[in-house]
């Protein structure tokens, strides 16, 4: 049955609010949750073989094994994810390195030329200020990134091996130090870099009140010794004198820099100093300019989901209509989110619970996410939005990421709040987005063209049925997320009679681990898995979109990785947008008809429909062309070469995967692949006479010794060609997976109490955890470091999992004597550089530590 107070978001489950808090009380026994019933739940905490722990963080619980100076490197692989603390003497929370400091570590590391490093830093409420130095293997300093924002970054220049530094300038914080293949054109604004094309000695600075030169006289600046020059827009060109002494934060970075390097550095730091005063609006160097190319969508390289199902061939025939509506039947959407600015029409509100809708009354006419966290702070899921952003995100704004259907519009409705939906607010929404009478008396000015339920439950409701076929009637096409159960049970509104159920693929196009499957599936698109990086970009393989922080006072707008058979469904909606500008007359039964005749996929798994992909995975560029076809329009395109994934990782112990190649729009000719990698194979799996298809591609370690070796597979046919970058680590054998000592918290999920905690040293590949005597009733189970000591695990740069994904929790129902054993993946979640105040995170979960109350 369904629970109507906890109607279940597909993709990213609402009730994980209601527990993400500072929770108290507790103890080591299992707690009466309403039933007799004494159960043992354990399982495995699952590592990432490219997660590694700092080895002297502040946690007590640890052995901390210091990792500097130079000379005592902490020897890492790569790819890799390092989780680690630094601090100032006597700053952050009591612990191992409180009173003494621990303000440098550093890694070796063997890095490929164009490789990047991306330092993220957690903590910045209390003037933190980490920065990033790269050291070559003789110690001497190649780069340095000194800001004073979230991020510092540094692109590695050659081939090699390398030191790498994290240091804290002040204050304490945790961090996340990610290597990867990242395009230099992604790397964050705001981290100045020692190899950055600028004048030494010159800084452009404006000062936002009062004589500039009592500032510059300033203590803090006393260091510097400065000439201004007055220019428009009240900008002022500080020109250093000679040097008023060592400038550089410590001796050894002093010591091995040239005159030009020791120019550059005091710049940045004099900038540093600078952009720290509540008087200057701003202070940058004063940079060489030359002619470049910026990128039009700063972070659509992240979305491999795109490239996947062929979007870039689709767009060549259409980026949508702004006549083209998709309803978003969700949590609603953040209305003043850049990516949703020019992307709306009106929608509204019909949470009838006014307490679970937050905007203290019943339905209204502001569709606007007002969140769905019942704790102080936590963030809220803002679901919705990043579902809307998959469909419609404002694209070609040089900012931000992009959506499907970037010229058709969004319409949100809102029917999940704090706790939930239910199915009433749901079909009222469904009726309203279809033009049809509700409860709100109104109905919008142009019905929905499309309709998109990233939600749902395990009970088939009468009165969403009806409604679903009132809107068909309509001639709405209705899409829905299929469910995260990895089960044939029928979820709804997904297996309704007119609905399009769509299940979810990973990066190498295989089931999602979590996603549904059975007799009800339609089709499959992008849904990701927020444990993998397969194209060894340093992020995990989610869906990138829009998304949102009310953790503080303040709300943020941001960029999310979520995975999800939620985040499937709006590709499959964005695809039908796409379709309906391309072919304004299709019909839910055309579109059922192309859908079924293979007009729209790629087919999957056994020949034809089966239960696992339905109908095949989403290509939008053949369901685009087949609109127009039988609308009797049509755009003719060069065919074009399509390889997918972009970039391969064989990352620790990973041997083999998947590289599709496939030709669109035409007859390119035969495949021609080469390489020159002695430790690749590329075998044809499921290929035609010109070479299309899928091929397995087997890296061999044997007799490599421990290092990263990359390589790069060239694919042509006819005049089109396509390069797949290729990296591969050879491990150390005595190097692991390692997420640091967790805490797996057992939490009551009807009253947000931890009952009970298992500690864990988190190194290797499986790592368990048990919990006994466990009353009956529902529980969720979380896992974390805590490094920083503050008592709190999963908190910002700190490692994170749940079951079944930290991003998606299930319930785990506690009703028999046996034995129930819960697997899950705990890892540090990737956040990578905002852009004009667009940060990308995944979620942050905030559990308090039994053993700290």
């Amino acid at each position: 049955m369904i629970r109507l107070d906890k109607l279940t978001i597909l993709g990213l489950s609402l009730l994980v609010t209601s527990f993400i808090a500072a929770c108290g009380g507790g103890g080591g026994g299992g707690g009466d949750n309403g039933g007799a019933q004494s159960v043992t739940v354990s399982g495995s905490l699952i590592i990432p073989a490219f997660v590694v722990t700092d080895s002297d963080v502040n946690d007590v619980v640890t052995t901390p094994v210091p990792n500097h100076p130079l000379t005592a490197a902490q020897s890492v692989p790569n790819p890799v994810n390092i989780g680690g603390y630094v601090n100032q003497p006597r700053e952050g929370f009591p612990g191992h390195s409180f009173n003494s400091g621990d303000p440098d570590d550093y890694y070796l590391i063997d890095m490929q030329a164009g490789q990047t490093l991306l330092l993220n830093i957690a903590d910045l409420a209390n003037d933190e200020d980490l920065d990033l130095f790269l050291y070559d293997i003789n110690g001497t300093l190649v780069d340095a990134s000194l800001g004073v924002t979230k991020f510092e970054s540094l692109l590695i220049p050659a081939d090699g091996q390398y030191y790498v530094n994290v240091y804290a300038v002040t204050g304490a914080s945790n961090y996340l130090l990610s290597v990867g293949l990242t395009p230099q054109a992604q790397l964050p604004n705001g981290a100045f870099r020692l190899s950055d094309d600028f004048l030494p000695q010159q800084v452009l600075v404006r000062f936002n009140e009062a004589s500039v030169q009592a500032r510059i006289e300033d203590p803090l600046l006393a260091q510097f010794q400065f000439d201004t020059e007055n220019y428009g827009g009240g900008v002022q060109r500080l020109k250093l004198k000679e040097r008023a002494g060592v400038v550089a934060s410590r001796a050894v970075v002093e010591s091995q820099m040239s005159d030009q390097q020791r120019q550059k550095l005091d710049t940045l730091l004099a900038i540093k100093a600078l952009q720290k005063r509540s008087d200057v609006d701003y202070a940058e160097p004063n940079y060489i300019v030359r002619p470049s190319a910026t990128p039009n969508d700063e972070y659509y390289s992240l979305q491999w989901h795109y490239p996947q199902i062929n979007l870039p061939q689709a767009w060549d025939i259409t980026t949508g209509d702004n006549s083209v509506i998709v309803a978003v039947i969700d949590t609603g959407v953040l209305l003043g989110h850049p990516e949703m600015n020019g992307q709306l029409v009106a929608g509204y509100d019909f949470i009838s619970d006014a307490e679970s809708a937050g905007d203290g009354d019943g339905i209204d006419s502001n569709p606007n996410d007002e969140g769905d966290a019942v704790q102080e702070g936590a963030s809220s899921s803002f679901h919705g939005t990043h579902v809307a952003g998959t469909i419609a995100a404002r694209t070609n704004d040089s900012r931000g990421a992009a959506g499907v259907a970037w010229d058709s519009r969004i319409m949100p409705i809102r029917v999940l709040g704090k706790h939930g939906g239910n199915t009433l607010d749901l079909a009222e929404g469904i009726r309203y987005a279809a033009g049809l009478s509700n409860a709100s008396g109104t109905t919008p000015l142009n019905r929905a063209d499309i309709i998109n339920m990233s939600l749902g439950g395990n009970a088939d409701s009468q009165t969403t049925r009806e409604a679903v076929a009132a809107a068909r009637a309509e001639g709405v096409i209705i899409i829905a997320a299929a469910g995260n159960e990895n089960t044939s049970q029928l979820s709804y509104p997904a297996s309704n009679p007119g609905v399009v159920s769509v299940s979810a693929v990973d990066i190498n196009r295989n089931l999602a681990f979590y996603s549904n499957y059975g007799s009800m599936i339609d089709v499959a698109a992008p849904g990701g898995d927020l444990r993998l990086d397969l194209n060894g970009d340093s992020r995990p393989d989610g869906v990138l979109s829009a998304g949102g922080d009310d953790s503080s006072d303040t709300l943020s707008y941001q960029l999310v990785f979520y995975n999800g058979t939620s985040m499937a469904a709006p590709h499959i909606a964005g695809v039908a947008a796409l379709m309906k500008a391309a072919y304004p007359a299709m019909t839910p039964a055309e579109f059922d008809a192309m859908l079924a005749g293979g007009e729209l996929t790629s087919d999957l798994g056994d020949t034809g429909r089966d239960d696992l992909y339905g109908h095949g995975l989403i290509d939008a560029f053949k369901a685009v062309d087949a609109a127009q076809q039988r609308g009797g329009g049509g755009v003719s395109v060069d065919p074009a070469l399509s390889v997918n994934p972009q970039s391969l990782n064989f990352s620790h112990n990973l041997q083999s995967t998947t590289l599709f190649i496939e030709q669109i729009g035409g007859d390119l000719g035969s495949v021609q692949i080469s390489e020159d990698i002695s430790w690749l194979t590329l075998q044809a799996n499921q290929v035609d006479a010109s070479g299309y298809g899928s091929y397995s591609v087997t890296s061999d370690r044997s007799g490599l010794a421990a290092g990263t070796y990359s390589g790069t597979i060239q694919i042509n046919a006819g005049s089109a060609s396509s390069s797949v970058e290729v990296i591969m680590q050879v491990l150390d054998a005595s190097i692991s997976g390692d997420a640091g000592i967790h805490y797996v918290l057992l939490v009551n999920n009807d009253t947000d109490e931890v009952m009970q905690q298992f500690q864990v040293d988190a190194v290797g590949e499986n790592v368990n955890y048990s919990f006994s005597e466990v009353a009956s009733g529902d529980y969720l189970i979380f896992a974390g470091s805590d490094m920083d000591m503050d008592g709190i695990i999963c908190d910002a740069g700190e490692s994170c999992g749940a079951y079944a994904t930290a991003s998606q929790p299930s319930i785990i129902t506690v009703e028999s004597n046996d034995i129930i054993e819960r697997d899950f993946t705990a890892s540090y979640e990737y956040q990578s550089p905002s852009s004009q105040s667009l940060g990308i995170q995944t979620r942050t979960l905030l559990l308090r530590r039994l053993d700290t109350e």
